[in-house]
Parts: structure tokens; C-alpha cells; sequence
């Protein structure tokens, strides 16, 4: 190995023997830079030796194309110094380059970046480093919210106390020239204006300089650099009168001074920042409302007393007191006591749930009225509360499909608009031979461009439209998902847990030459240990009727049909009748009311004797469908959006509910495997299908739709495949998904057409002279702030399902 070689180690995941290290072996050393390759089984680790840092993405691609995973890790840090979209650009461009970095995503609104990487090329403080040298400040989030909202609020109470200096020392330049048009001339002397001006030009307005500077040294450009070249024009041109012309400058059209101009851009834009910032806390009202409702302190129950700790301090198991009107500060299962419990924070729901002994609770919830031990299953990062907000911060970092233009725009923006500027000034000088008036129009142009507007357009509305969701009970996983959404045009239903409540019945029993005891005994068996909603009915049954559940063997899942096992050594069947038919067993004893069960809108389960090859019972369930489905698919209805059901059922009893509700299609007896079959279907027609389910059999589905919408209610395999998830059963959240979406990328739509057409018009006008850099200065502080604003109108959106 030679000195200038280059080791890094990555960790492996899915190797199983060594032929899988020959398999990456072989594939790695085929790129050019790499000189050795080790990889090891025992720690499951590859050791690469490389002469060229870029080899390694080249290598890891390699490992990932021969079907391995890749351990990553990834930081969120935060970013002071961002101005504008090219900001945005650049940290993402020089983080990229790096080896070692799969992924940087940056935002402009959260000021904010996740970084991905892997391997020992990059760490936490090499990222750091690399985002310090190309000119903005970086450190790792910190996890203490108050601490950061509190630091938040310090540099805006600073920024507002240089504004209101700046105000001051502008407002004596600005007044005359308010006045001069109505015949009023009481300019100031050159001097005093010079006094007034230096302080704003160079004390005020140092941040400019000193970003424009870590721009220039980085080699590239953004909206400080043309706040620093423009007002520095306007001052310096000003200044060079006053030394020219003395006391005469700026009078009877000698030697104009400007520096008003360059003052009052100054104000304007420490304004616009401003009102920026206050508007852009708001826009992460959502997470702080989250965040704050973790409890600081609990009262744990010891051997020896009860006692206040922090909440860090709390462990696994500790008995936790929680009285009346206090927030419950863990996950955990009630152990004494009773109570209503607010859930309204995760539900959207306001009316309180009742909690008994065994229930279980959720950390950030507020307990109404009774005293309560919680033991605790769940901390930190673990619980629901913790979950959400992770959700939510994802889906608010994250870059929609949308932005990528954006970007591309933006990474030239700075370099164009200094183009024009350029061209402007010679232009009008060659053409007017008045180059001073030449240099006031490039400052023009420079001043009105603004990249903040197109920078903050994507992010401020992700944010409020994802942070509205949440409030309501819609966790938004991605800014894709929230994009996508949009444009749903066919929603496919899974029918029980979404449809119907999920807690199906048995209310009638069939049997041929056994009893209902008999068969309700040896049903119970056979589904004792299942999480299927029927056979929680069929145990639910069998309490009722006092029986004694008997031990069952060699219990197999047949999917979508049912399940065989043994009891008391005889081998049966329970499921459908398509399971029935495939085990070629006759039905004709129970055709005539099994028909007329389906067709009355019953699910029929059979039971069966597979030794001696006779089915010797017939169960009905009936499940009742929630209140607000029928509104739901109306509601979807008048937007246009049509609604198909899938569902494992019978044909009869999927027909008699998609009646009930108004779904006009229905595939019935399909087969978890099958389902995700009917969404490529409906996908391949030419829709945007959005996938509503609830159950593992439903994950294929909801992986295939182009969206996953999953019910919380339902398991966490739902949850974790579905792009979006509702954290509470009422089906009237899935038109309101819909909606938040459509309204939050018509604000996207919104915001991007006002900072083009805004800068599209704007520079032209400028450039032609028919802008004074005062108004143009205005105008530009005041584009990104009516984004902002514009985004926060979204507030106004009230859901269908309150």
C-alpha cells in the first residue's frame, strides 16, 4: 500500500456464506481506483484500499447492485448563514462531492440538513468542516427543542434591534426625497448623509459582506453577494461625488448622491428578513405544539416513595403516578385505576377515550379525571410521541419532486442576474454616455433579484401543509407522498378495519351432524393463537358460551383462504369456500344458505373434517360498517375521484356492502398476493391510484399504489409500507389527505409562479431603467416575505372530518 492510498472499512448487511464475499469481492475490484478489497463474513465488513476517493460510491453501487445492504448513517444539523436557494444549492453540491455521502438534503425553511453517509471517510465533524469551508455556520441539532427555540428568539429580538437602528439612522435620508416631488427641498448636507449611511452600509450591513465574501471564496454566488455589489455601488458612487463636487454634490443635478439608496436597501432587506423569519417560526407551529407536550418531570412509584425525577431518568418498567389534569409523560399499560384520557394531540379527536385496567396509554395525552399507575413500555425515542414528530420532521425537511426544478434554476440565478446587471451598465453607458446613471440601473437590477422567494416557495408550504395534517390526525411520511396525492384519481378500499369497523360478529351457526358447542370448540382451537379479526370473533363466541379453548397442533396459515391444524387428533380446515373447493370437498349441503347468507351481506367461514373429508359446520359473521364510510365515498365522489373495493370476502357479502356505500366496482375474493395485481391494473389504465388498508395482507397493495394510505388502527407492517398513515379510524380523513395535498401544491404552484413572474418581470425593469433601486430594494425584501405569508394562508383549511 502506498502512502497516498486511501483505507475506509463499511459495514455489510445480508451475507450469508462465502460465496457472497467472493460475489462483492469480484464486483469491487473490477473498479478502476480500487486496490484491494477485504471483506470480511465474521464482522460483515469490507475493506477497501483506493487511490481515488470517488472510487468508493462506484463500489458501494457495485455492493448494492449484487444485492447487499449498505449501513448508513444519518445526521440532521443545523445551518446558520443561508440566504437563499443557491445557498441551498451549494452546501448540497460540495456535501455531494465527498465520498462517503450518499445523500444531502437542505432546507431553506427549517435552515436545516440530513446527510446520509457511510464509512470512516465521513463523520459528524468532517460534514461539519465541509459545510463551514464553503461559507456557513454548522452544528449537530440540538435535541433540547426549548434550547433551540429559545436561541431562535434571542437572534430575532437582535436582528429586530438592528433593524430598528438601521430604521432610524435611514429614516432622515429617505424623508427628503418623499418630499422633493410636492416642491419641499430640505436635502441634508453630503457629510451628514455620509455619517448616516456608513454605519447601515458597513455595520448593519456586515452580514452581507461577510456571506457575500464565503460565497465568493467558495466560488459561488447568492443573494447576499448582490445586496453587497449593489448597495456597494450605490455608496461608493455617492461617495466619489462627495469627494468630486464637495458641499455642491447632489444639488441643482451635480454629483447626485445616493446614499438613501444604498441605506434603504439595507433596511428593506434586514426588514424583509426579519418578517421572513417570524413568519418562518410559524410555519413550525406544528412541531413545537408536539414537542411541547412531553412533560419534563414524572412521579415514579419506588419501594421506598414517590418521587419527581426527569423524565430522562426514567426506565423500563418504572410505575409511573399520573393524577387528574396532568399529561401523561410515557407509553405505558394502566396498572390501578381508571380515567378519560384526551387523545386529541395523536387522534385529531377531541372527545375523550375512556381508559381502564391493562389499557394502554400514550406518552404526551393528557389524563382527564382519575388517578392512574402506568407502567412503562416505551421511552424516548421509542414512543408514539417521539414517532410522530419524527414523521413530521421528515415529511418538513423533505425536497418534493417539484423543487428539483427549482434548484436547477437556482444554481445559475446569481451568476445570470450579475450578467444582466453587467450588461446593463454598459448598455446604458455606451448608449446615454451617462455611466453614473448606468452604474444606479445595475444596482437596480442586482437589488430586485431575489433567489430567496424561489428558495422558501417548495419548503414554507410543506411545512404548514404536512403540520396542518398532523394537527388533524394525518401523518404525512414524505414530501412526495404529499405531491403525489394531489392528483389521486381512484381510491381502492380494503373493506374490513377500513371499511367496516373491524370487529366482525358470529351471529349464526350452521353444523352437520355436530353441535354449535362442538364446532364453536374446535373453531376456537384451531384460531386461538390467530390476530384475524374473525377469529377474535370466533374466540370472543366461545367465551360467551362459556367453553374451554382446547389445544390445537400443527396450525398453518393458508393466506387469504384460512388455516389447517389438528385437535384431539383429527386434522381440520376453516376458511373460505374457495379453500373448500381447492381441498375438492362438497358443498352442496350448505349451498342453498350460504348463498343466501353472501347475498344478505354475510361472511361465510366453513369448517372442516379433513380426515374423513366432510365439512361439518358453517359460520356467519356480520361487520358493522363505520358511520362516516358512506360520506366518505361521496365525498370522494364530488372530487371526481372514483372508488373500487378489494377485498378477501365473498362475492355476495363485498357486493352488499359496496351497495350500501355507493362503490359502483368491486373485486371480491382476492388473495393478499392478488391485490397488489389489481392496483398495477388500475395503475397501468392510466390512474393515480391511491391504496387505503389496514392489515399486513393489505402492505403489497399499499407498497404498489402510487399512494399508501394506512389506517392506524390497523398494524404497524401498514403503517411503515403506507406513505401517509391516519391515526384514527373515521374514513372521512382520506378525502381530507387528499385535500391538505392538493391545497398545500396549489400553494406550491402558487409560490413558484409569484417568485418567477416576479423576477421574470422584475430584473427586465430594472434593467431599463424604470426601477429607482429604493422601490426595486423594496420589492425584492418583500417577495419572499408574501411567500411565507401566502403559505400560512393554507391555516385557514378546515377538514371535512371535524
Amino acid at each position: 500500500m502506498k502512502s497516498t492510498d486511501i483505507e475506509t472499512n463499511i459495514q455489510i448487511k445480508g451475507m450469508t456464506c462465502a460465496s457472497c464475499v467472493s460475489r462483492i469481492e469480484n464486483q469491487v475490484k473490477k473498479i478502476d481506483g480500487i486496490m484491494d478489497v477485504n471483506v470480511s463474513l465474521a464482522t460483515e465488513s469490507a475493506k477497501l484500499v483506493l487511490t481515488n476517493k470517488d472510487s468508493i460510491k462506484q463500489a458501494l453501487y457495485a455492493i448494492e447492485k449484487s444485492g447487499y445492504d449498505i449501513v448508513t448513517k444519518e445526521r440532521e444539523f443545523s445551518i446558520e448563514g443561508m440566504t437563499c436557494a443557491s445557498c441551498v444549492n451549494r452546501i448540497e453540491s460540495v456535501l455531494l462531492k465527498e465520498p462517503g455521502v450518499l445523500s444531502a438534503n437542505v432546507n431553506l425553511a427549517t435552515e436545516k440538513a440530513k446527510v446520509k453517509f457511510v464509512g470512516d471517510l465521513m463523520d459528524e465533524e468532517k460534514i461539519i468542516k465541509i459545510i463551514t469551508r464553503a461559507g456557513y455556520k454548522a452544528s449537530r441539532t440540538k435535541s433540547n427543542l426549548k434550547e433551540e427555540v429559545n436561541e431562535k428568539e434571542k437572534q430575532l429580538k437582535t436582528d429586530y434591534n438592528k433593524l430598528l437602528i438601521a430604521g432610524i439612522f435611514s429614516t432622515p435620508l429617505i424623508i427628503p426625497m418623499i418630499f422633493e416631488p410636492f416642491g419641499f427641498n430640505f436635502m441634508l448636507a453630503g457629510w451628514f448623509q455620509l455619517i448616516l449611511a456608513a454605519p447601515v452600509q458597513f455595520w448593519l450591513g456586515a452580514r452581507f459582506y461577510i456571506a457575500a465574501w464565503k460565497a465568493v471564496n467558495a466560488r459561488s454566488g447568492n443573494m447576499d453577494l448582490l445586496v453587497s455589489l449593489g448597495t456597494t455601488a450605490a455608496f461608493g458612487l455617492s461617495l466619489y461625488h462627495l469627494i468630486i463636487y464637495g458641499e455642491h454634490a447632489g444639488h441643482e443635478g451635480v454629483g447626485p448622491l445616493y446614499f438613501e439608496s444604498s441605506a434603504v436597501v439595507i433596511t428593506l432587506v434586514l426588514l424583509g428578513k426579519y418578517l421572513e423569519t417570524r413568519a418562518k417560526q410559524q410555519t413550525s407551529a406544528a412541531i413545537k405544539a408536539l414537542q411541547s407536550l412531553r412533560p419534563d418531570i414524572a412521579r415514579v412509584k419506588r419501594t421506598e416513595g414517590n418521587f419527581e425525577i426527569s423524565i430522562d431518568d426514567v426506565s423500563l418498567g418504572d410505575i409511573i403516578i399520573i393524577k387528574p389534569g396532568e399529561k401523561i409523560p410515557v407509553d405505558g399499560i394502566i396498572i390501578s385505576g381508571s380515567t378519560q384520557i384526551d387523545e386529541s394531540f395523536i387522534t385529531g379527536e377531541s372527545l375523550p377515550v375512556v381508559k381502564n385496567l391493562n389499557d394502554r396509554v400514550t406518552g404526551g395525552s393528557v389524563n382527564i379525571d382519575g388517578l392512574i399507575e402506568v407502567e412503562t413500555t416505551a421511552l424516548g425515542t421509542e414512543t408514539t410521541l417521539a414517532r410522530i414528530i419524527r414523521l413530521v420532521e421528515n415529511a418538513q425537511s423533505a425536497k418534493a419532486p417539484i423543487q428539483r426544478m427549482v434548484d436547477k434554476v437556482s444554481a445559475v440565478f446569481v451568476p445570470i442576474v450579475i450578467l444582466i446587471a453587467a450588461f446593463a451598465i454598459v448598455s446604458w453607458g455606451l448608449y446615454s454616455g451617462d455611466w453614473e446613471n448606468a452604474i444606479i440601473n445595475g444596482v437596480a437590477v442586482l437589488v430586485i433579484a431575489c433567489p430567496c422567494a424561489l428558495g422558501l416557495a417548495t419548503p414554507t408550504s410543506i411545512m404548514v401543509g404536512t403540520g396542518l395534517a398532523a394537527k388533524v390526525g394525518i401523518l404525512i411520511k414524505d414530501a412526495e407522498s404529499l405531491e403525489i396525492a394531489h392528483s389521486v384519481t381512484v381510491v381502492a378500499f380494503d373493506k374490513t378495519g377500513t371499511l367496516t369497523e373491524g370487529k366482525p360478529e358470529l351471529t349464526k351457526i350452521i353444523t352437520n351432524k355436530i353441535s354449535d358447542y362442538e364446532l364453536i370448540q374446535i373453531a376456537g382451537a384451531l384460531q386461538s393463537g390467530s390476530e384475524h379479526p374473525l377469529a377474535k370473533a370466533i374466540i370472543e363466541k366461545s367465551k360467551e358460551m362459556g367453553l374451554s379453548i382446547d389445544a390445537s397442533s400443527g396450525v398453518k396459515a393458508l393466506a387469504g383462504r384460512g388455516l389447517e391444524g389438528s385437535v384431539g387428533g383429527v386434522k381440520y380446515l376453516i376458511g373460505t369456500r374457495r379453500l373448500m373447493q381447492e381441498k375438492v370437498l362438497d358443498l352442496s349441503y350448505f349451498s342453498a344458505e350460504a348463498l343466501e347468507l353472501e347475498n344478505t351481506g354475510y361472511t361465510v367461514s366453513y369448517l372442516a373434517n379433513e380426515n374423513n373429508r366432510k365439512i361439518i359446520g358453517l359460520m356467519a359473521f356480520t361487520d358493522k360498517i363505520k358511520d362516516s364510510a358512506k360520506e366518505t365515498i361521496k365525498k370522494l365522489h364530488t372530487l371526481n375521484i372514483k372508488t373500487v373495493m378489494i377485498t378477501g370476502d365473498n362475492a355476495g357479502a363485498a357486493k352488499k356492502v359496496a351497495e350500501s356505500l355507493g362503490i359502483f366496482e368491486v373485486k371480491a375474493e382476492v388473495l393478499p398476493q392478488d391485490k397488489s395485481k389489481v392496483i398495477e391494473d388500475l395503475k397501468s389504465s392510466g390512474h393515480i391510484v391511491a391504496m387505503v388498508g389496514d392489515g399486513i395482507n393489505d402492505a403489497p397493495a399499499l407498497a404498489a399504489a402510487h399512494v399508501g394510505i394506512a389506517m392506524s388502527t390497523g398494524t404497524d407492517v401498514a403503517m411503515h409500507t403506507a406513505g401517509i398513515t391516519l391515526m384514527r379510524g373515521n374514513p372521512l380523513l382520506i378525502p381530507d389527505a387528499l385535500e391538505i395535498s392538493k391545497k398545500t401544491y396549489n400553494k406550491i404552484k402558487q409560490n413558484l409562479f409569484w417568485a418567477f413572474i416576479y423576477n421574470i418581470v422584475g430584473i427586465p425593469l430594472a434593467a431599463f431603467g424604470q426601477l429607482n433601486p429604493v422601490i426595486a430594494g423594496a420589492a425584492m425584501a418583500f417577495s419572499s416575505v408574501s411567500v411565507v405569508t401566502n403559505a400560512l394562508m393554507l391555516r385557514k383549511w378546515k377538514p371535512a372530518s371535524k
